[in-house]
């Protein structure tokens, strides 16, 4: 039997919850997909939590703490199924904050303004917004068109930026993300293209460590001491993010397999299709462990 058939396909969390008093969890495509929340996982969140575990949701959204728990709430996600959260963007913003004085140019959509008037509030002053030729560094939150461009679109201005050899700040490391029923490029397709031309990144979201990091920072402050790594579970649906996060960072991982790479895992809506996993662990380079279809109980 092969090591990626031994990976077990769980009902819901309370085939494996004893095992954990915490749970890193993702967002999109496993709590909400953009236009609503999914209420089987915040009921299955907020079981975990009535038993005495932590929940803190892990996310490469690409703006503050503060914003993204306004936008979960407003989509009717019930506060009561996490204890915390900690963005991508909020990381990013705490960088921001410590380049006082320089000039930014944002890379993405006006709906990501709120990063920057939040950097401005807590520096205490306007933050120096200009465009690519006067920056200092560059905050990449997205395709300013998400639904009409393609990240090939942006080669010339990214070689400009990079002729200039200029840092770029990466709010949001996701390649693309489900909205509804759409697939969209987010700021990692840039970012990803930029370092390809030679240019400088930095990335604060998964897979990368500065999130994890945070993330058990704060459940040191929720139960008053740090907690163990083999005591923490990741769950997520992005192999790229999620799973290599997860497995970079030395903790388990519970792999949903009908979030992004449901059309490449489930075929025709089917079983799992074991080479597709194969596929997935092989790029990720970490094999989760367990499988399931969404959050339940």
């Amino acid at each position: 039997m092969s090591e990626v058939a031994c990976v077990p396909e769980i009902a819901g969390l309370h085939d494996l919850a004893g095992r954990y008093d915490a749970i890193l969890c993702d967002v999109w495509g496993v709590l909400i997909d953009g236009k609503k929340h999914f209420p089987q996982a915040a009921a299955a969140l907020k079981t975990f939590r009535d038993r005495g575990g932590k929940v803190v949701l892990v996310t490469n959204a690409s703006r503050p703490d503060a914003e993204v728990r306004r936008q979960l709430l407003g989509l009717g996600l019930p506060a009561d199924a996490f204890d915390d959260l900690v963005s991508a963007g909020e990381l990013t913003l705490a960088d921001m904050v410590a380049r006082k004085g320089q000039a930014v140019y944002h890379l993405g959509p006006p709906r990501d303004n709120g990063l920057f008037e939040e950097a401005a509030r807590r520096l205490g002053a306007p933050l120096r917004k200009v465009g690519p030729e006067a920056a200092d560094y560059v905050v990449c939150t997205g395709l300013f068109e998400e639904k009409a461009e393609i990240p090939q679109d942006y080669d010339e201005r990214l070689a400009a930026l990079k002729a200039r050899d200029l840092t770029m700040l990466c709010a949001n490391p996701d390649i693309v993300v489900a909205i509804g029923d759409d697939v969209v490029y987010c700021a990692g397709a840039l970012a990803e293209r930029y370092a390809a031309m030679g240019g400088d990144v930095l990335m604060f979201g998964k897979p990368h460590a500065p999130i994890y990091d945070a993330a058990r920072a704060r459940l040191a402050r929720l139960t008053g001491a740090p907690v163990p790594d083999s005591r923490i579970v990741a769950i997520g649906d992005g192999a790229l993010t999620d799973l290599a996060g997860a497995g970079r960072a030395g903790l388990d991982c519970v792999f949903i397999t009908d979030g992004v790479h449901g059309e490449e895992l489930r075929p025709g809506g089917a079983g799992v299709d074991g080479a597709a996993l194969a596929r997935l662990i092989a790029v990720a380079g970490a094999r989760p462990v367990a499988l399931a279809r969404a959050i339940f109980w």
